[in-house]
């Protein structure tokens, strides 16, 4: 598929793996495209019963690549980044997702369209939005609060700061936190388990929880991208970005 998205298939389950770790697996233009493809063809695939997310190098993702971000910054419901949050959102098979070190930004907030996530004792979680001038996205704005509850919700996405595995579970954005060398071996094992279930019977019951707030999340996705959208071109981020980028010359 990529050189920065691996595939893997195996006893019915899609493995892929975000692949940049000099870059701590930062999302590019081109792995949202990978990553949306592979997700869109697993649909269609009988022998595809359940897709892993993972990343390389003891990291599941930094997030966006700010560099690549500002090169190719999403215009519109059709951008890249879009289409793999709705890719997710629609999933017809069960997403897991094993965490290990950063899942900074999208990396969090993809997380709410999982089924089952585990995470390792060292995953640390961030959602800098505001931060950087920008709004919470990935449909988090209505998710987060149903999850967490809206003190904690609130606390981390208006704040913004990183927070560990122990919170990331107490505001049920991960299922499970296991010690660093079992992530990928439970992650496997769960994965391979669900992939062994009778596969409508666990398509139908995934429908069955996810439906109820597929229609909303999908307007969410939509508002929260026009907010976006508009943010990106605002002074606080332009100035917030800048700043990001001269750090990382330093």
């Amino acid at each position: 598929m990529s050189d920065t998205l691996l595939t893997k298939r195996e006893a019915g389950v899609l493995t892929l793996t975000f692949n940049r770790p000099e870059k701590k697996n930062a999302f590019t233009h081109a792995m949202y495209e990978a990553a949306t493809q592979a997700l869109k063809q697993a649909e269609g695939d009988a022998e595809v019963r359940v897709v892993l997310l993972t990343g390389a190098g003891s990291v599941f993702t930094a997030g966006n690549d700010i560099g690549d971000f500002m090169e190719h910054p999403p215009a519109g419901e059709d951008s890249a980044v879009f289409r793999f949050l709705k890719a997710l959102v629609d999933a017809p098979m069960p997403v897991l997702a094993a965490v290990d070190g950063p899942a900074v930004g999208i990396g969090t907030t993809m997380l709410l369209h999982c089924d089952y996530v585990v995470a390792s004792e060292r995953a640390r979680f961030h959602m800098p939005f505001v931060q950087l001038g920008l709004c919470a996205e990935g449909a988090s704005s209505m998710l987060l609060p149903r999850m967490a509850g809206y003190a904690l919700a609130s606390e981390l996405l208006l704040f913004g700061e990183p927070f560990d595995a122990a919170t990331a579970l107490r505001a049920g954005i991960i299922n499970k936190v296991v010690p660093d060398a079992n992530l990928q071996e439970v992650a496997a094992e769960r994965a391979r388990t669900l992939a062994s279930r009778p596969a409508e019977a666990v398509r139908v019951t995934k429908r069955l929880v996810r439906e109820p707030l597929r229609a909303q999340t999908h307007q969410v996705l939509a508002k929260e991208g026009s907010e976006f959208i508009q943010r990106l071109g605002s002074a606080e981020a332009q100035e917030a970005f800048m700043a990001f980028m001269s750090r990382g010359r330093k």
